[in-house]
């Protein structure tokens, strides 16, 4: 059946009736656009007043109460000086309006950049090679699964210049076992092959809120030279670290400019839990470097017997200054300043307990700190068990267990190819540790007792490891530039700033300018004698010309 039109006179009404509706509904809008195009500063100003007193109930709520009189105070002489100047309240009343309109504006709203497709495309990479790690086939809602979401996972990223992620903070299951290092060092090995290799990376765990943090790290400032540091006595710079590992900086001078570097401190004394320190590396790492700069800063305060048991002459420069007690290189001198340095601990410990028992203070010869630095000592124990004779180390003992009583310090640095040679007492006593140049995460952890939370570089610069002091934190590592002066491949700016350290020498240099030679072994008291030859001072030892 057709469908039949509509009356005219029903379709001219309805037309008829709809446009004032229509009508009405433009003046409206019309109307609605005009009032607020005229009371647009007034809704701003509105808008800023109700910022000032929200921002002004924060302040009152953060300011504690012992505070609150002070800041009444002080807001009622402001009012009272206002209200008695001339023109002072509608100044005020100019200046806040003026205000509120700045706060009430309107605000573009800047949309937060998200990631590209690359970037996309490198979190997609490393949320799908972390299923492995974190997926579990029991789990009924799994936080990682191939073709998931990866947003779900990584709370926070950020990417460097070259597209490559400076910073991945993710989310893991309540059932990954944290708490092994197996897994950790897994997960570990992996982000640093996807997120790009070449560079350090340190991952913070946090096994309370199962969230992980890996953040790529700069290279350490390796062009420090070595300078007087501001430190008090009984403290030593081994090096500098990262900003966030400790909570110290000291002022050094750089490439002409000071700054402020986080510095890895070593205490020693009586009062340390880290009397003594050994140093294992590579060939070229850096470990006469280190034992150098602590040599130099043990000048300032001490004395110091250096054996260098590689026979290179790396700490010629210190023969015949003030301070230095000895620098031997041969197995001979070696064990005779060993020898003494062995009896003078002895002689120490006696002077001071006499001292405690009669009531007085501990005599001046035996507060002031000696260093025994020993660079390749495993050298000259291969050396004597090749001769028969005596083991330097057996000498180390007496100042390796009796050290921090008597203020006798010893510093060991040696290599990883001759570490088994190392003895019993050396291992035990020396509770501070660094490992110098490229070592794998195992050999670190060997040496130091504990995984380093930073991947280890292949290639380091020398003087570039890991410190830790007892049973802290493990630390990145870079010993100041401190290059042997007589060596010709040494710059002119850090010869002359190690120059600059070294004491006046007690023994004249020849008029060519080169330095003194090594003095002959020193004689020193018999075994049976605990007082060394000329008298009872530690800086004893009689040079024979």
């Amino acid at each position: 059946m057709a469908r039949r039109p509509l009356p005219r006179i029903l379709t001219s009404n309805a037309l008829t009736s709809s446009a004032p509706i229509a009508r009405g509904r433009e003046l409206a809008r019309t109307a609605a656009d005009g009032a607020t195009d005229v009371l647009h500063p007034l809704i701003t100003i509105s808008r800023g007043l109700r910022r000032l007193v929200a921002a002004g109930r924060g302040r009152w709520a953060a300011t504690p109460k012992e505070q609150r009189g002070p800041l009444c105070f002080l807001i009622g002489a402001g009012v009272l000086i206002v209200g008695v100047a001339p023109y002072g309240p509608l100044l005020a009343l100019v200046a806040l309006m003026a205000v509120a309109a700045w706060l009430g504006r309107d605000r573009p709203q800047v949309a937060e950049p998200g990631p590209s497709e690359a970037e996309t495309g490198r979190l997609q990479a490393l949320y799908e090679a972390l299923v492995p790690c974190f997926s579990d086939e029991g789990d009924p809602n799994p936080l990682y699964t191939h073709d998931g979401d990866w947003q779900r996972a990584f709370t926070a990223y950020a990417f460097d210049e070259d597209g490559r992620p400076a910073r991945l903070q993710l989310k893991y299951p309540a059932y990954f076992p944290d708490g092994e290092d197996e897994c950790r060092v897994r997960v570990e090995q992996l982000l640093h092959a996807k997120s790009g290799r070449g560079r350090e990376y340190r991952f913070d765990w946090d096994e309370a809120a199962n969230q992980l943090v890996m953040t790529a790290l700069g290279p350490l400032p390796s062009d420090i030279a070595a300078q007087p540091f501001v430190t008090s006595p009984g403290e030593t710079v081994l090096g500098f670290t990262d900003p966030e590992s400790v909570q110290r900086t000291l002022p050094v001078v750089c490439g002409g400019a000071p700054q402020d570097v986080p510095p890895v401190v070593w205490r020693t004394g009586r009062r340390s839990t880290e009397p003594h320190l050994l140093a294992l590396g590579q060939p070229g790492a850096g470990g006469t470097t280190l034992l150098r700069s602590i040599a130099l800063q043990a000048l300032r305060h001490g004395d110091v017997v250096v054996i260098d048991g590689g026979g290179s002459g790396e700490f010629g420069c210190l023969a015949g200054r003030h301070g230095v007690l000895a620098v031997e290189s041969g197995l001979a001198g070696a064990l005779a300043a060993l020898e003494w340095a062995a009896h003078e601990t002895e002689r120490r410990l006696v002077a001071a307990n006499r001292a405690q028992q009669s009531g007085q203070p501990a005599p001046a010869n035996t507060r002031r700190p000696l260093w025994i630095i020993a660079d390749r000592l495993t050298a000259l124990s291969h050396l004597a068990s090749v001769e028969g004779r005596d083991d330097p180390q057996r000498l180390l003992q007496v100042p390796l267990r009796h050290g921090r009583a008597a203020q006798v310090t010893v510093a060991v640095a040696d290599q990883f190819e001759t570490a088994e040679l190392l003895s019993d007492p050396v291992r035990a006593h020396t509770k501070a540790r660094i490992v110098l140049g490229p070592a794998t995460a195992e050999e670190v952890r060997a040496v130091l007792g504990a995984q380093p939370h930073t991947t280890p570089l292949p290639q380091v610069p020398p003087g570039r490891g890991y410190a830790r002091l007892g049973s802290g934190p493990v630390l990145r590592l870079q010993v100041p530039a401190t290059p042997d002066p007589y060596d010709d491949a040494t710059g002119e700016a850090h010869r002359q700033a190690v120059l600059a350290l070294l004491p006046e020498r007690t023994d004249p240099a020849d008029a060519a300018g080169m330095p003194a030679p090594t003095h002959p072994p020193v004689s020193f008291a018999k075994r049976g004698d605990a007082t060394p030859v000329g008298g009872g001072d530690c800086d004893a030892p009689t040079v024979h010309t």
